[in-house]
Parts: structure tokens; sequence; C-alpha cells
């Protein structure tokens, strides 16, 4: 797993003593990134609206007020509930490929999470603990007492807040690829030096990509993917690149990473008790590999794990033809 990280980061400068500021400022400021024109234009135009998207047929996005904080979601279909939470570098708009297919026979709600897209920016709250509470009363606001939880990302770690804070109204979790704070080995993850982004935030950092946030992302969808060409589509990354231009934006995405150790300390309390519930992990080959299933196996009973040949962490956009089916197979 570690050599399938460090191989999906192959592109950053590994300098001996670099600390993480400065690896990135030589990544931001030099360019080892750069985007074409027509990308620079958007960024320099310091884009603060939320970007308009086009939903299936039969959705409807509105606003709530939950938990002391205001989420932008989306919501369609009939049924038991299913929730869906997007990762760091994207929004709930990356669920829009399986939103359709899983609304004919479920509601499907796919919320923003606190600091990302049209949701409320406020200046705490991101452990995922406290974001987890926020989703399940947009649940619960939205008339359902259980739900299948989906998450990506920072998603996924909210999910599993939300399954063992709330196991009664759990009925299944999806975990896609990323790591779990606090559980099993989880530092070897945390500390390695590619994945400087962990600890890259405060004012120094948003100085550095303030205006150039498509160049920081850049980064995530092409490193993190196991060939960036099967990564987000350019439509995609002027999408979120222009949600987290928004004022406040990247000061929230990096407040995701700075709360990794309250995070772990809260993990690590949560998984003294395994949950029963039925876990799906999805994982990409190139990317977290089995490291995330075999954290699941240490917090649940339940795991069924499967690794996605030749992906990379972009599993919704790399592997559709096997994440969405596997997805919807096991919500169903």
């Amino acid at each position: 797993m570690i050599t399938a990280l460090r191989s999906a980061c192959r592109s950053l400068p590994r300098p001996a003593s670099a600390p993480a500021v400065i690896l990135a400022a030589v990544f931001l400021l030099l360019g080892s990134v750069l985007p074409g024109p027509a990308a620079r234009a958007q960024t320099a135009a310091g884009t603060t609206a939320m970007p308009a998207e086009k939903l299936p047929a039969g959705f409807r996005a509105a606003t709530a007020k939950v938990n002391g904080t205001s989420l932008y979601y989306r919501t369609g279909g009939k049924g038991s509930a299913v929730l869906l939470l997007h990762g760091y570098a994207e929004t709930g708009h990356m669920w829009l490929p399986v939103m359709a297919e899983l609304a004919k026979r479920h509601t499907v709600i796919v919320p923003d999470l606190r600091g990302a897209g049209g949701s409320a920016k406020p200046a705490g709250g991101y452990d995922k603990k406290t974001m987890a509470q926020d989703v399940h009363a947009l649940v619960a606001a939205l008339g359902h007492d259980r739900a299948v939880v989906v998450g990506h990302d920072i998603g996924l770690m909210v999910a599993y807040a939300y399954a063992a804070q709330y196991p009664q109204e759990t009925t299944k979790v999806v975990l896609m690829d990323a790591f779990l704070p606090g559980i099993g080995d989880w530092t070897t993850v945390w500390l390695l030096r590619d994945l400087w982004h962990f600890h890259f935030h405060g004012k120094t950092a948003l100085a550095l990509v303030k205006g150039r946030e498509r160049i920081y992302f850049e980064h995530f969808w092409n490193d993190f993917a196991a060939d960036p060409k099967r990564s987000l589509s350019e439509a995609d990354r002027r999408f979120y690149a222009a949600a987290y231009a928004q004022p406040g934006g990247m000061r929230a995405g990096f407040e995701y990473f700075k709360a990794f150790e309250q995070d772990a300390k809260d993990f690590a309390g949560f998984g003294a008790t395994k949950l029963a519930m039925p876990f799906l992990v999805l994982a990409g080959e190139k990317a977290s590999g089995t490291f995330l299933i075999d954290q699941a196996r240490l917090v649940a009973g339940n795991v069924d794990g499967q690794v996605v040949a030749g992906a990379g962490h972009w599993l919704m956009e790399e592997a559709p033809k096997t994440t969405i089916p596997a997805l919807v197979a096991f919500v169903d």
C-alpha cells in the first residue's frame, strides 16, 4: 500500500529535509504542474459564485439549516435513504453519475459537506464527528430515521463517524479509497512525505493558493490517479476549482486535514466497539490498495473489501464500470 501511495505521488519533488510548506511553495510558485491558458484565466478571474450544475430528472437542490450550520444538498427518488458524501477537491457533484440509478429504488441525499461547495464555511467544526452530526441532522430533517451511508475520501471518514455515533440508524456503510485516522497503523499514511498536503494549512498556505486553486488541485486530480487521462474531466475540474475558490472555501478545505489529530482520538474511541452493519470497502489498486480494507476490519465485523484493478484514488471517474455497479448492488 505504501508503494502504491508513493507511486501515486511520483511527480512531486522529494528533498530529504524540506518541510511541507517549502515543498508546497515550490510546487505552486515554480509551476511544477501548470494548467493551460483557459484554466489560468479562470483562476485569475477569482470566481466566487457557486457554479451551476444540471441535476438528473426528478432531483432538486435546496439548503437546510442543521446543527448550527447551513448545508446545500440535492435529493431525489423515493424509498429508503441513501446518503452520498464527497471527498476533498470535489463536492457532492461527484455523485451525479450514480444518483439517477439509486433513485429508482431509494431516496438519494447528496449534500456538500460543511465548508464545501454551496454549504456554509464556518470557522470551526471540521472534525469528522461534528461533520457526521451535520449530515445526520439533514437526514432527519428530510424525514428519515435510517440510511445507507456512502463516503469517498474525507467523506468516508464522515461516513464512519456517522455509523459509529448512530449505529441503530445506519443500515449499511460504503467506504471508498482513503484511510481512517486513529485506526491501526494510520500514521504510516499520515506522515508520508509525498502526502504533504495533510500538513499544508494556515495563513501562508492560503496566501500561496489564492488565485491558484486550479493549479493546487491539479496535483490531486493528476498525481492520485493511476492515469491522469482517465481522471476528472475538464468540465469537472473547472467546476471544482470554482467551487473551492469561493470566499472561505480553501480555508475550510485545509481544516479537514488540520482536524486529523482530533479525528484520530475520536476514531480510536469509536473503534473500541466493532460495528455490526455490513460494510463495503472499494479501494484503488494504485492508491490505498488493501490498507483501507484492513482498517475497516478492525472497526467492523462484516466487511466486504474490493480492490478496483488498475484504478487510482478517483474511483467514480477512473473506473465507473466497476465502481458504480458494485455500489448500486451493495446498496440494493
